[in-house]
């Protein structure tokens, strides 16, 4: 089928149907209304490739992680992917395996052949993204970069709330191990953890950079052993399980010796045992959100769209991970 077919059934020139289909503020309701009807009875896909061809735009998105192993991104990506399906375009994913080189050359791959580009928690720096950024749209997530849309996920507000946990279970020594160096959520989350540690009257250790993997969980037990603190903050859930499973091989019991949260709430810490207490972070609504400025920077009329930014709430999640300091074993 193709776009003549649809516009003799329709009764309508094919310029007209072509309008309906791609500019439906051009034609009448009711043409548009009798134009659709008349694609979707014969079964009819337009040409995206011959439309690139036309109109300069592909319709296809990039979406660019640090690491898809990790079990943060899967949520992201299937709620960015459905609901830019339903917006009528596709998405593209790629990961760059926490290096920085990798990333740089996706985003430039990738700008040939998308209409924008969503970094999720990029590590390259501020200059390079956005010099990068000055080539397509970008939006950003978990980064905030002047002059960039972004989405961004409250972890400071999730840290304070864990800082508070803790300190409200009793423990006046605690440990932050921090993420990789460059990363926008761990300063966030020191920043955060800092002020509401100083506000508490406790003591703070902050131990990193550290890899955002389970690990770099492991790697860092006898640093966090070291520090004498009962209660740790960690980058995420994986290098939260990590460090259990160090502690676990030192015969230090979680939560009975020391206690242990995670940021994502992912289904790793839910399954782990102890089953982790951690910030939640809206993954799958940062998805939708970035796509959606996203789109509206390139369906924009206006030749420079003004930049947006969301953030999103985060919550703690207690469960099993933590507890009184004085529930140690005898």
């Amino acid at each position: 089928m193709t776009i003549r077919d649809v516009a003799q059934a329709a009764g309508v020139h094919v310029s007209t149907a072509s309008r309906a289909l791609t500019a439906s503020s051009l034609v009448k309701k009711e043409t548009r209304d009798r134009v659709l009807a008349a694609a979707e009875e014969l079964g009819y896909r337009p040409n995206e490739s011959a439309r690139a061809l036309t109109t300069g735009r592909t319709r296809n998105l990039g979406l660019i992680v640090s690491d898809i192993a990790n079990p943060f991104f899967p949520p992201l990506i299937k709620a960015a992917q459905a609901y830019a399906r339903v917006r009528g375009y596709q998405v593209f994913v790629a990961d760059t395996d926490e290096d920085v080189r990798v990333e740089e050359e996706l985003i430039q791959t990738l700008a040939r052949q998308v209409d924008g580009v969503i970094l999720v928690s990029p590590r390259l720096s501020d200059d390079v993204i956005a010099r990068l950024g000055g080539e397509l749209p970008f939006v950003l997530v978990n980064r905030q970069i002047t002059g960039l849309s972004a989405v961004l996920m409250d972890v400071a507000h999730g840290a304070a709330l864990a800082v508070d946990h803790l300190a409200g279970l009793g423990h006046g020594h605690l440990a932050l191990v921090c993420g990789p160096r460059g990363s926008w959520t761990s300063a966030q989350m020191r920043r955060a953890a800092g002020k509401a540690a100083s506000d508490a009257g406790i003591r703070l250790d902050v131990l990193g950079p550290n890899a955002p993997t389970e690990q770099g969980g492991i790697a860092a037990t006898a640093e966090v052993l070291r520090t004498g603190a009962t209660g740790v903050i960690c980058y995420n859930d994986l290098v939260a399980i990590g460090l259990i499973e160090g502690l676990d091989e030192r015969r230090v019991w979680v939560p009975g010796d020391i206690s242990v949260i995670g940021v994502d709430d992912t289904v790793a810490g839910r399954l782990n045992r102890p089953r982790l207490t951690t910030i939640a972070m809206p993954t799958a609504p940062a998805g939708r959100t970035a796509i959606d400025l996203l789109i509206q920077a390139l369906e924009s009329a206006e030749p420079a769209p003004a930049t947006a930014q969301s953030t999103l709430t985060t919550s703690l999640v207690v469960r099993d991970s933590t507890a009184p300091p004085d529930q140690s074993a005898d």
